[in-house]
């Protein structure tokens, strides 16, 4: 029997794939026999590989519409097809809403929702065209499900990704699918500007049911299903891949017997 998880002969895009939990997700493809392109507005210091199998790397700022359109261009020249798109290009540094300027916020919501969006609505093209479509997955953060204090603006645009995919799965069904991955707290290589040392990496894994902080392969899984024919019928939909979520503060707080 065909191997669902097989994607030699696919090639597979995940924007920001060559740190973090885009590396991860780079990796897991790789893993399956993917061709997988990344893309940044550098490249990094070393191309995510698997055995002798390695990515390909684009250049683009994925804000720049027509620096989009042309690496996905580029993509499709080198391999001959687009089957996956993995939106996982994102971010936002801590900054109180009450201070930042409309710039700031102008700039995050354009990295995490029209970036997506853009990249999104070019691979649709390419994937209506293709006998057997493709599935776009946006990688989103328990940021859209939960207070998202010191980056206010990061979370709204989470959110919106999230419904974005809701009427994208509708307007671009049957050959495309679109899916959100709704990501908890990973342990990457910048964890420490985030939870401090191994010591606060380790803590706030405690806070977590399953114990510990994601690895970004975690993520990946994910994507290696959304992608897959395992998921054949799985469309506008989120898939929360959290740990069980984080416990609720009130927990701590009350002086109940439990």
């Amino acid at each position: 029997m065909h191997n669902p998880l097989d994607f030699t002969g696919r090639t597979v895009l995940v924007t920001g794939g060559g740190k973090g939990v885009g590396k991860g997700i780079t990796e897991r493809f790789l893993e399956a026999g993917a061709d997988v392109a990344i893309c940044g507005r550098n490249p990094p210091e070393t191309l995510p590989a698997v055995g002798d199998r390695e990515a390909v790397f684009f250049t683009c700022d994925v804000r720049k519409y027509d620096q989009l359109e042309a690496m996905i261009n580029q993509v499709v020249e080198r391999f001959g097809r687009l089957d996956v798109l993995v939106n996982n290009a994102g971010g936002a540094p801590y900054a109180e809403a009450a201070s930042v300027s409309p710039r700031f916020h102008e700039s995050i919501i354009t990295l995490n929702l029209t970036a997506p969006l853009h990249a999104a609505q070019l691979a649709n093209r390419v994937m209506q065209g293709q006998e057997d479509g493709g599935s776009i997955i946006n990688i989103a953060s328990v940021s859209t499900i939960r207070p998202s204090p010191g980056t206010a603006a990061y979370g709204a645009a989470k959110a919106g990704l999230v419904n974005l995919g809701h009427s994208l799965a509708v307007e671009w069904g049957p050959k495309v699918r679109v899916n959100a991955v709704i990501a908890g707290l990973v342990e990457t290589e910048q964890s420490h500007l985030h939870y401090g040392d191994a010591e606060g990496v380790a803590a706030v894994g405690r806070t977590i049911p399953l114990g510990r902080m994601a690895v970004p392969g975690d993520i990946g899984n994910a994507c290696l299903f959304l992608g897959s024919p395992l998921s054949s019928y799985v469309s506008g939909t989120s898939f929360a891949v959290h740990g069980g979520g984080e416990k609720p503060a009130f927990l701590d707080a009350a002086n109940t017997d439990r």
